[in-house]
């Protein structure tokens, strides 16, 4: 999970107090700012953006920042955040970027009471009027820049996330960070894991810690890994179990499990666990994922526990920001005497263990695949994004980490390297969008990773000075 830009749009309300701020901030061009005032004139809003060849859009309604809540329109700092690493990342044209921020009001009862607020004084408006105001907005978008402009959602509650997701996603080129990118980069991890562990990704039993739109994204992607590796989908749904709030995701409960959990609401079993490290005990899994972002859940008896269980402990701790992730990385090594193969959201620091071993931890950051993703969504003039791409891409992703970098701790390649890694992997989903009649960018690039290499943006500009050299001295006379 990305962290960055999470973490700067807290800072966003602070910077606009400022004194000598506001002038820089109203006079460079950051991002379009869309209110549900703003009904039935999106498109001239839209025709205000002075790029004409937008090729990617991030846009989010601010109500689930990750780790930080509903920051109304202070959430701009993420789709802000995530095009510059589509740049730094990918190397897509920042002039190809646009953030978008849809202002419907807030429920956080703070920003409604801050006279500084820059967004609207409401609370958030769930009407149809909604519904219908992010209708004129992708209509907006596709009418001016084409059908094929990517539309990356963002932060947007689950509730709206899952059901926006299925609405566009036959219609428009978009997908939803929180939900296939994170789906994508865990599984890349599980992948990473399997070469370690020996053990196939279709014998693992998954249990999650959270039941939210980040845990059914990487549940349905690794069953979507697992058929096709030859299990039925039947067998799949079966090991891979959810753990919220209420308790463990089981036929009948009292609690409501809605429709997007309903695959993975299993038979009770003879004991129903109460608590998270009683779960652990009676299912016995072989990872754990904890995407709750509700703290140090991964407490010391359930990293032991998991220890005791298998002999390398699979603990993915990814919410963030660091505070909220279910443990550290010190914990895992340490209580699983450096057995464990741990990835967070969160980064953190090299573990040294007393006997000298030294690890480490891999960061299971949304950056590793989405700018890779949209990079060859965009040279392909893809028209519909399908789950399947999220599953390359993954693979990709677990393909770059060397036999060195695993016996590290690592179960990703090295964020310095995001670059080569991201260019890899939009070689391959290229190759596999060709592969299936998905890529409408004709003719077809022979050689596609010279091709892509082509296209990829640089900060190293071009020299206007003329060329300076010396004549023969005979000629100078």
């Amino acid at each position: 999970m990305d962290t960055s830009s999470g973490d700067q749009s807290k800072k966003n309300r602070y910077i606009l107090l400022q004194p000598l701020l506001p002038f820089s901030l109203y006079t460079c061009l950051r991002g379009l700012f869309i209110s549900i005032s703003d009904r039935g004139h999106i498109r001239s809003i839209v025709n205000n953006w002075p790029e004409n060849d937008v090729k990617a859009v991030v846009v989010t309604d601010g109500e689930r920042i990750l780790g930080l809540g509903d920051l109304g329109v202070y959430g701009m700092g993420i789709p802000v955040g995530k095009l510059c690493l589509y740049t730094a990342c990918a190397g897509i044209h920042p002039d190809k970027c646009l953030p978008v921020c849809i202002d419907v009001g807030t429920d956080n009862t703070t920003l409604l009471k801050d006279p500084f607020y820059m967004g609207l004084y409401q609370k958030r408006d769930r009407s149809q009027v909604y519904d219908d105001l992010i209708d004129e907005f992708m209509e907006a978008i596709t009418d001016r820049y084409g059908q094929n402009t990517l539309i990356q959602f963002e932060d947007f509650g689950n509730h709206n996330a899952f059901r926006f997701l299925r609405k566009y996603r036959e219609k428009y080129c978009t997908f939803n960070d929180d939900i296939q990118g994170t789906a994508s980069v865990a599984l890349a991890g599980l992948l990473a894991a399997q070469k370690a562990t020996g053990k196939p990704l279709a014998e693992q039993k998954v249990l999650f810690l959270g039941a939210g739109e980040a845990a059914l994204g990487i549940a349905n992607l690794i069953v979507m890994a697992m058929m096709e590796s030859g299990v039925s989908a039947e067998e799949a749904y079966r090991r891979i179990w959810m753990f919220d709030k209420y308790g463990l995701l089981v036929q009948g409960r009292e609690q409501k499990v809605d429709s997007n959990q309903e695959p993975f609401t299993h038979q009770a079993p003879e004991q129903i666990p109460k608590t998270f490290v009683e779960a652990v005990n009676v299912l016995r899994p072989s990872a754990i994922i904890g995407v709750a972002g509700a703290g140090r859940l991964f407490s010391q008896d359930v990293i032991k526990a998991m220890a005791s269980i298998n002999e390398r402990p699979i603990i993915f701790a990814l919410s963030n920001p660091t505070a909220k992730a279910e443990c550290t990385a010190e914990e895992a090594y340490t209580l699983t005497e450096g057995r464990c193969l741990f990835a967070s959201g969160s980064p953190f620091e090299l573990v040294t263990l007393k006997d000298g071993r030294t690890f480490k931890p891999g960061q299971g950051n949304n950056a590793y695949i989405f700018p890779g993703v949209a990079l060859a969504v965009i040279l392909s003039s893809v028209r519909h994004i399908s789950d399947k791409v999220f599953l390359e891409a993954a693979k990709a992703l677990a393909e770059q980490l060397t036999d060195e970098e695993l016996a590290q701790g690592r179960l990703y390649p090295p964020l310095s390297n995001i670059r080569e890694v991201s260019i890899y992997i939009a070689v391959k989903v290229m190759e596999f969008l060709y592969a299936n009649n998905m890529a409408f960018h004709y003719p077809e690039p022979a050689d596609k990773n010279r091709y892509i290499r082509s296209k990829v943006w640089t900060y190293e500009y071009e020299s206007f000075m003329p060329d300076v050299y010396d004549w023969p001295e005979s000629k100078v006379h």
